[in-house]
């Protein structure tokens, strides 16, 4: 894999304003170790333009980032993306792209906070840092999925994916190129299947 979540993404629709029949908003997190692509997942399925917090990386941050397997990486994230994704007249999906270096992940539990349920982008070079965004929404009890983001070069199945990760069978588990709207809006879609599902089971 070569890219990282600085990397150009599909340009948004054209800016359209919130219809008024939107009487339902739902917040989405998008969390993942550092340089997985959440800043590009955000980009590339807001059908506006999208909040960034980015920062071109400097000196100061050497030996404080581990960039293994993101040499590449030029930006950051040092507060949140924020895009917006219409389901349909009346409901919305807000999206919150967390910052990903370990000096961040205090704002993690704010951004939870809410949530109708999370998307964990995983990176098979740094799988590392994928366990403790499982682990605390795990603890906080909030629905997720997981979407290896492979950039389109698969080089491990879902099932060894899975099996490193040690995620629990009943935890949705796909494959996702953040660059493509198309591909992003599956996950998305993945999530909000998912959690159906956890209410759905739970009213009976």
């Amino acid at each position: 894999m070569h890219s990282t979540s600085s990397e150009p993404a599909q340009a948004p629709a054209p800016v359209t304003p919130l219809a008024a029949s939107t009487e339902q908003a739902l917040k989405i997190a998008v969390v993942g170790g550092f340089g997985v692509g959440k800043t590009t997942m955000v980009r590339s399925v807001s059908e506006i333009r999208p909040l960034n917090t980015e920062e071109t990386m400097t000196r100061a941050g050497a030996g404080v980032d581990d960039l293994h397997g993101v040499e590449g990486k030029r930006t950051t994230t040092v507060a949140f993306d924020f895009g917006r994704i219409t389901l349909d007249e009346s409901s919305v999906l807000y999206l919150f792209g967390a910052p990903g270096q370990e000096r961040f992940w205090f704002l993690w539990d704010r951004l939870f906070t809410g949530a109708l349920g999370a998307v964990v982008l995983v990176d098979t070079r740094r799988l590392e840092d994928s366990f403790y965004a499982i682990d605390r929404l795990e603890a906080q009890g909030t629905p997720f999925v997981v979407a290896h983001n492979d950039f389109g070069e698969t080089t491990h199945s879902l099932d060894e994916v899975r099996a490193a990760l040690d995620l629990d069978p009943a935890i949705p588990l796909q494959r996702c190129d953040a660059r493509e709207r198309g591909s992003a809006k599956q996950v998305l879609i993945a999530l909000v299947h998912h959690v159906r599902s956890l209410i759905t089971k739970g009213a009976r």
